[in-house]
């Protein structure tokens, strides 16, 4: 066990390829360390979770908004907290959700409270190069995110010409003096720099804090803490950009009547995501920036609550074209609607 978390945030624009980055870090990790994933979604029900491979992993995952945000900065520093004092894993792999903006993250992991047990090694950050150029020019996530990441993997470089490849460096090189680029297809990279920074520490030499004592703050000291956090003047906890979630239910039987609605969705759609069945198996519908696939994956049991509800993430001017569609379509129905400005006002 060592004293110190090594801490390795993964950010990216929504659909970049975060999960798939994640799974190959998982499946490459030695056995011999423990490893913690915090997994953050801006939806409201939370699909990643379930696409992660990895058995008796521990998870954490927070939905409804960024971590770094007012509507759930809440539930990460209290996340933090218990896996400071009571999990304490050697690595902490970071998946923030693909619209936020982690300029802060130093800052929180040097509270006070946390007793210096978290060191940053590196925040990574996936480019979509089919797509980054459209979401450069629209969110203001995209900048926030290049310009405080030490690393970026080029993904789908297979779907990107060399020159859209070569402007996406340059964009990037803008707001980063000192970028290192990989180029990639499935976010198939060198993993060596999430091993090799790892130190042990001999039994009976863990960081004070665990169990009993060592500064644990009770649930009130918690609280007013990160109350003070939130009235910080000089963090930002508001969201970047103006985008909202739907939750919608399909009630259709087979593909091929989702496929017709599928290619009906508002172009403006920035992300959509979840899994459908029918009698053949379960299938992960995935859109990113209006481009869509279905692929056939398995639903674990336990997860069965997820099943034919999907995600939408757009600017809210788009919902209204939703909600139009269901009209059109009347075994695709809105469950609810998550607006985060709503949640921070």
């Amino acid at each position: 066990m060592s004293q110190k978390t090594e801490v390795f945030l993964i950010t990216g624009f929504l659909g970049s390829g975060k999960t798939t980055f994640l799974n190959r870090v998982i499946a490459s990790f030695p056995r011999d360390r423990k490893l913690m994933i915090l997994m953050n979604e801006f939806g409201e029900v939370g699909i990643d979770g379930t696409l992660v491979e990895g058995e008796d992993l521990d998870i954490l995952e927070i939905s409804k908004g960024s971590i770094f945000c007012v509507c759930v900065k809440t539930d990460f520093i209290k996340g933090m907290h218990q896996i400071a004092r009571e999990i304490q894993p050697d690595v902490l792999l970071i998946e923030s959700t693909g619209v936020a903006n982690p300029s802060d993250l130093k800052r929180d992991l040097k509270l006070p409270f946390f007793q210096d047990r978290f060191h940053l090694v590196e925040q990574v950050c996936i480019v979509d190069a089919a797509n980054f150029e459209e979401a450069y020019e629209t969110f203001s996530s995209v900048e926030k995110q290049i310009a405080s990441s030490t690393c970026f993997i080029i993904n789908k470089t297979d779907l990107a010409s060399p020159g859209q490849v070569g402007r996406v460096k340059e964009l990037i090189s803008r707001h980063n003096p000192t970028p290192r680029f990989f180029e990639a297809t499935y976010a198939d990279i060198p993993l060596e720099m999430f091993f090799g920074s790892i130190s042990t520490s001999p039994p009976g030499e863990l960081a004070a804090g665990r169990g009993e004592g060592g500064g644990i703050l009770s649930p009130e000291e918690l609280e007013q803490a990160i109350d003070e956090l939130l009235a910080d003047p000089n963090r930002e906890v508001t969201p970047p950009d103006l985008l909202v979630s739907a939750v919608y239910r399909w009630q259709g039987v087979g593909l091929e009547a989702f496929r017709q609605l599928a290619t009906q969705l508002p172009k403006a759609v920035v992300r959509a995501k979840g899994f459908l069945g029918e009698e053949k198996g379960t299938y992960l519908f995935s859109l990113v920036m209006g481009k869509w696939a279905l692929e056939e994956r398995a639903l674990p049991p336990e997860r069965l609550d997820l099943l034919n509800r999907l995600v939408f993430i757009a600017p809210p001017d788009v919902m209204p074209q939703l909600e139009a569609l269901s009209e059109r379509f009347p075994l695709f129905s809105k469950e609810s609607t998550w607006d985060p400005m709503q949640t921070t006002a």
